[in-house]
C-alpha cells in the first residue's frame, strides 16, 4: 500500500472512539444465506452482536475472532471489509456462493478461487503493483479445515461482476475459454483491497447455480447445495473458534 495514496483520500477508515477491536480471523459472508448458517453457533456460543453499516459483527465475550456479514456486492462488501481492517483485523476467510462456469462443477461442490477477473468498479479504486492473489498460507489452512471433515474443494479462476443480470452468454462463453471456474460479486474487490492494505485474505465458496450450459440452471433451494452450506459453515465455525486458520 503506497502511503502517499492514503494520504491522498479525504476520509480513510478508521476505528472510532470506545469500538471494539478485532485481534484475530474473521470470517466474512457477503451472502444472508450463510450468515444464517453461521450465526446460530455464534448465538449458541452467546457472542455479543455488533452492528456494522449495514451489516453486523458476532466477537466472543473475550474480544479476537469475529463474524461478520451480510455485506453484499463489492462496495457494501469493501465497505464493510475497510472498516474491519480499521479495527484490527489482519486475515479474512470469505464464506460465500457462487455461480459455476465449468461443467466439471456441480451445485452443492466446494470452490476456492485462486485468482481473479474483475468486472466490478471498486478494485480500480486500489492500485496495485501486480495481480492480488489469495493467501497461500491460509489457503492451505482452510483446505486443511475442510479435509477433516471430509470435504474436498475444487480451485481456479473467478470472474466477479457488479452486473448478474447482464452474464451474456459471450461473455460466459469467453471466459470458459480461459479456464474461469466460477462467477460472483465480491471477491476481485476484496482480495484486491486486502492486498493493498496488506492483510490476508482467501476463500471457500458452495456452487449455488450453474451457468455451464448456455441455460441458467438455479440450485439455492436444492438439497445439495444446503446440505454442503450447512456441511462448510460448521467446518469453518469449528475451524475459526479453535485458531486453526
Amino acid at each position: 500500500m503506497g502511503k502517499d495514496v492514503t494520504m491522498e483520500c479525504l476520509i480513510n477508515p478508521e476505528r472510532g472512539r470506545g469500538e471494539e477491536g478485532v485481534s484475530g480471523t474473521v470470517l466474512f459472508c457477503p451472502g444472508p444465506g450463510e450468515v444464517s448458517s453461521l450465526g446460530r453457533y455464534a448465538k449458541e456460543l452467546s457472542w455479543q452482536r455488533h452492528f456494522l453499516y449495514n451489516s453486523n459483527r458476532w466477537s466472543p465475550l473475550e474480544g479476537g475472532v469475529a463474524l461478520c456479514g451480510p455485506a453484499v456486492g463489492a462496495p457494501m462488501a469493501v465497505l464493510t471489509l475497510e472498516k474491519l481492517i480499521a479495527l484490527g483485523c489482519q486475515r479474512v476467510v470469505v464464506f460465500g456462493s457462487c455461480g459455476a462456469l465449468l461443467p466439471d462443477l456441480a451445485v452443492g461442490d466446494v470452490f476456492m478461487p485462486t485468482w481473479t477477473v474483475s468486472e466490478e468498479g471498486t478494485s480500480c479504486h486500489y492500485p496495485l503493483a501486480g495481480p492480488a492473489t489469495p493467501s497461500m498460507h491460509l489457503h492451505v489452512k482452510l483446505l486443511e479445515c475442510l479435509q477433516q471433515l471430509g470435504v474436498e474443494a475444487k480451485t481456479g479462476g473467478i470472474w466477479t461482476t457488479d452486473a448478474p443480470y447482464r452474464e451474456r452468454r459471450d461473455v460466459v462463453r469467453r471466459y470458459q475459454s480461459m479456464a474461469v471456474g466460477a462467477v460472483d460479486m465480491e471477491f476481485s474487490a476484496l482480495l484486491t483491497v486486502a492486498s493493498f492494505r496488506q492483510v490476508e485474505l482467501a476463500a471457500v465458496m458452495v456452487v449455488s447455480d450453474l451457468l455451464s450450459d448456455d441455460i441458467w440452471r438455479p440450485g439455492f433451494r436444492s438439497r445439495p447445495f444446503k446440505a454442503a452450506t450447512a456441511r462448510v459453515a460448521q467446518a469453518l465455525f469449528s475451524g475459526l473458534v479453535r485458531g486453526q486458520f
